[in-house]
C-alpha cells in the first residue's frame, strides 16, 4: 500500500496537490504547519478542506520560525513589497516545513512527502527551486537513514497549467470557490489586488481564454 503525506496550506497549489494525490496513493494524510502565518483564516481553510475530503490532518505548531524572521507573512504591521524577492519569503520555510513532515511520514509508514512547490511561479523563492528539493530528499534519506520521496507535481507548471489540472481532476470549480490564496485573508478569487491574487487570478484567466479547449 502506497501511502503519502501532503504539506497542506489549504491554498490552490496545495489543494490541487492533495486532490492529485488522493488519485495517485492508496492513503493520504496532510500535514499544516500553525507558524504564525498572516491570517488564522489560512488554516480554518484547511481544516476546513481536510474535513469536507475526509483526509486526516496533523497540525504541527511552528511559532519558532516566526521568533526567527520578520516578513510580510508573519508581520500584519508589515506592508506587502514585491521586488526580486519580495517581503513574503518566509527564510528557511519550505526547509523546516518538509523536515518535518519527513519526520512526520517516517513515523506513520509514508514514503511519499508531496508539495506545492513550484520553480516556474516561485516569485524568487529560492526554496521553491528543484535543485533545492533534490538536494534536501537526499539529505533527510541520509539523516533519517529512510527511503523518502519528495514528489512536486507543480515543479514545471505555471499557473495556468495548475488550473488545467485542477480542471482535468474534475476540481476547477471547487479550487476557485473553497481555497484560500489572497494575502488578506479572502477565500476564493480573494481581494484580486494582492500579488498572490493577482498571479492566481491571470493564470486562471489565461487558461480559460488560451488554454480551456472548445
Amino acid at each position: 500500500m502506497e501511502k503519502a503525506v501532503v504539506v497542506f496550506s489549504g491554498g490552490q497549489d496545495s489543494t490541487t496537490c492533495l486532490l492529485w494525490a488522493l488519485e495517485e496513493f492508496d492513503e493520504v494524510e496532510t500535514v499544516t504547519f500553525l507558524y504564525g502565518q498572516r491570517h488564522d483564516a489560512e488554516v480554518e481553510c484547511a481544516q476546513k478542506i481536510a474535513e469536507e475530503l475526509g483526509v486526516k490532518q496533523k497540525i504541527i505548531h511552528m511559532d519558532l520560525l516566526n521568533q526567527l524572521t520578520e516578513n510580510a507573512l508573519t508581520r500584519k504591521d508589515m506592508a506587502i513589497e514585491e521586488g526580486e524577492i519580495p517581503n513574503t519569503y518566509v527564510e528557511g520555510r519550505n526547509h523546516i516545513f518538509l523536515s518535518f513532515a519527513a519526520i512526520y511520514a517516517q513515523t506513520i509508514g509514508a514514503k511519499n512527502i508531496i508539495t506545492g512547490v513550484s520553480e516556474t511561479e516561485s516569485s524568487g523563492y529560492p526554496d521553491c527551486r528543484d535543485v533545492f528539493i533534490q538536494s534536501l530528499n537526499k539529505t533527510l534519506n541520509l539523516a533519517m537513514d529512510a527511503d523518502l520521496k519528495l514528489i512536486t507535481p507543480l515543479m514545471w507548471k505555471d499557473k495556468a497549467a495548475v488550473w488545467e489540472m485542477a480542471d482535468q481532476m474534475g476540481r476547477l470549480q471547487y479550487i476557485r470557490e473553497h481555497t484560500l490564496t489572497c494575502y488578506n485573508g479572502i477565500i476564493g478569487d480573494g481581494c484580486g489586488e494582492c500579488p498572490s491574487c493577482k498571479l492566481r487570478n491571470d493564470g486562471l484567466q489565461t487558461y480559460l481564454q488560451e488554454r480551456l479547449p472548445l
